[in-house]
């Protein structure tokens, strides 16, 4: 178990990430971790990632409520909080917005998994959540998602992913990322053929990941 010192570090230094590959813009994207039973560590509104520090991220608790810090809380935390009350094995969200990603979400189509490395890591596709007004719409939306997947990209706002700590999640947003400029740069996406799908999906269950591994649990 991380102590909130290190989990507080972690936040600084993805944040920074972050703003540094330009996944975000202005005050965008959030993110949170698993703090303690009922309690989040979180990025706060109104400031840019840039300029997030470990010492003025703020502590959540399970309804969203700030308890510790001075700065606000976030409007989208409702996203997150679907994850985490859905997933009781996500202990960390981010959300941001990569820009080919980005463009992916406008296309309002699911992203094939075209390479086998990727099937593996995230499953066959990753859905593109439909676009709703921010609030209990856009949770609404998403929650039909969050059981059967660890990354979607929510229609003209991004990419939302989960993991079992800030490194997990950060990689499969990347991942997307990576596959949405592939694919923009291909013109045309070719899924992997049938045949190679099942044997792939298989692997990752028994990598211990996705849905199906977590019925083994």
């Amino acid at each position: 178990m991380k102590t909130e010192h290190e989990l507080r570090r972690e936040m600084e230094a993805i944040c920074s990430t972050l703003w540094d590959k330009s996944w975000v813009a202005n005050h965008d994207g959030n993110a949170t971790v698993r703090l303690a039973p009922g309690l989040l560590l979180a990025t706060p509104t109104g400031i840019s990632k840039r300029l997030i520090t470990r010492e003025n991220l703020i502590v959540l608790n399970d309804k969203g409520d700030r308890v510790r810090g001075r700065m606000r809380p976030f409007s989208e935390r409702g996203l997150h909080l679907e994850v985490f009350r859905q997933r009781s094995d996500a202990q960390a969200v981010l959300h941001a917005h990569p820009p080919h990603a980005m463009a992916w979400s406008l296309k309002a189509r699911d992203l094939p998994s075209f390479t086998p490395e990727a099937v593996v890591s995230i499953g066959a596709s990753t859905p593109v959540v439909p676009l709703r007004m921010p609030g209990s719409e856009a949770e609404k939306a998403l929650a039909p998602y969050v059981q059967d997947y660890d990354v979607v990209i929510l229609g003209s706002h991004g990419v939302l992913s989960w993991g079992d700590d800030l490194e997990q999640a950060f990689l499969r947003m990347e991942l997307v990322e990576h596959l949405c400029r592939v694919a923009i740069l291909a013109g045309e996406v070719r899924p992997l053929p049938d045949g190679m799908l099942r044997p792939l999906l298989d692997k990752r269950t028994r990598a211990g990941l996705g849905p199906d591994a977590r019925k083994t649990r």
